[in-house]
């Protein structure tokens, strides 16, 4: 490297953004995942010895994946190649593959393929890694924001260990953040902060530490161009005024975000619901997908405990396509609260599938003659309707008879639960109550 080229990275490297300067460079500079890389874990001890087989690094944003990579780099023997699903494609993965195995051959040094962004690969393009992660030619490092078990395909993903991160800790970021104001890389002891202003930070990066470090150097710099030497809450305010919501309506964190939800409202907890409700909002997740997901629930979890909640939920996704967003976000609220706090019961669900389920098994018998339609000429010729007895001719709007074919005599699906208003019914007189203790806190009014 020439004069001219060491200028030229020195230059880069002390214009680039604080979190770039930041990365660490040593394992023992990494914060966080201490389950992966605390002493004896088992990342720690591959990285430590050069022994790295292909991997999946899985976490969220600013959680460390690309650190982990660039750490690798620095300690291992191997040729590391970095590359982006994003922009990448087949011809590129072919390009280092066939790089990889002349390297092999003429220098017997391995190579370390760091591929970014992995699961925007589609399932052709992966596959044209399986032949060189499978004979060695490479060793992949995928990274991954999104579920492996969804994104990746099952013969890679085999061919690979799943590691794991989680998003740092409150306490995690205040080191980051810290290391950053004093690390002659970072702000170099320019700048000190005030408890305040770093609690701010904190919080709103909601752990992932590069949107930290990239507030904290916006709020450097407001303070710079105050004239101050201390960053205050208002320029950290200034630099980060509303939190991150980390959701990705069609991966991961879509799954297990509504899946939150819904056992919120199956237990009964209506700031818990509210609270999955206003993640899925402000992360961008498809109101009607939210709305469609409680009409399930309605019958799912409700059901005949409190038949009105299938009402509140089908108006509510009916408000949110006349209404729209922000303003349908009352609707999906009052239907979140109903259903919470509606007493709960799965016998609707339980005797469908019940039903489904004899359907499927036995062989259906022909539809009673007393109960074939007779709406058509002919008709009674052929007996269709004959003997049918209607309900409104006889007390209490009610009379025996078959309703289905013989074959299903005697079957029974449907059992009440007792919950709510799901309770003991006896045919022509209505519902029955077994109980008057319904729950205290629930009198199907708000």
């Amino acid at each position: 490297m020439d004069l001219f080229e060491a200028s030229a990275e020195a230059r880069a490297e002390t214009e680039a953004p604080l979190a770039a300067r930041m990365r660490p460079r040593e394992l023992d500079e990494v914060v966080g995942q201490s389950h992966l890389l605390g002493p004896g874990r088992p990342l720690r001890a591959l990285i430590e010895q050069d022994s790295l087989r292909s991997v999946i690094l899985w976490g969220p944003a600013g959680s460390g994946k690309t650190t982990l990579a660039r750490v690798v780099a620095a300690r291992t023997a191997r040729e590391l190649v970095t590359l982006s699903a994003v922009s990448a494609g087949v011809k590129d993965v072919r390009a280092v593959i066939e790089e990889g195995r002349r390297r092999r051959g003429e220098q017997g040094r391995g190579t370390i393929l760091f591929l970014d962004e992995i699961h925007r690969f589609n399932k052709s393009q992966q596959d044209a890694l399986l032949p060189a992660v499978e004979d060695g030619t490479l060793v992949l490092i995928g990274a991954t924001t999104e579920n492996p078990f969804f994104e990746i395909n099952s013969p890679l993903l085999s061919r690979a260990s799943l590691f794991r991160l989680e998003p740092l800790s409150d306490r995690d970021v205040q080191t980051i953040v810290a290391r950053a104001l004093e690390d002659p890389r970072g702000l170099g002891g320019e700048f000190t902060i005030s408890p305040q202003a770093r609690e701010h930070l904190v919080d709103k990066s909601n752990g992932d530490a590069r949107r930290a470090l990239v507030c904290l150097e916006l709020a450097s710099d407001l303070a710079r161009a105050a004239g101050r030497d201390e960053i205050g809450l208002p320029d950290a305010e200034g630099a980060a005024d509303m939190r991150y919501v980390a959701h990705d309506r069609a991966g991961d964190s879509h799954y297990d975000v509504i899946s939150a939800f819904i056992k919120s409202l199956r237990g009964s907890d209506p700031d818990a619901a509210l609270h999955w409700l206003a993640r899925m909002l402000e992360g961008g997740e498809d109101p009607r997908f939210i709305a469609r997901r409680m009409v399930i629930f309605a019958s799912e979890d409700v059901g005949l405990a409190d038949a009105s909640s299938l009402a509140v939920a089908v108006n509510a996704a009916h408000a949110l396509e006349l209404v729209g967003l922000p303003e349908a976000g009352l609707n999906l609220g009052h239907a979140a609260l109903h259903l919470a706090r509606a007493p709960k019961s799965n016998s609707v669900k339980a005797a469908i599938d019940a039903a489904v389920e004899d359907v499927r098994q036995h062989r259906p018998g022909p539809v009673p003659a007393h109960l074939r339609s007779a709406s058509y000429p002919g008709a009674g010729t052929l007996g269709d309707g004959r003997g049918y007895r209607y309900p409104h001719d006889h007390p209490g709007h009610w009379v025996e008879q078959a309703y289905v074919p013989e074959e299903a005599s005697g079957r029974s699906y449907y059992t009440p639960s007792g919950q709510g208003e799901d309770l003991p019914y006896e045919p022509g007189t209505g519902v029955r109550r077994a109980r008057e203790d319904l729950r205290p806190e629930y009198s199907g009014e708000a």
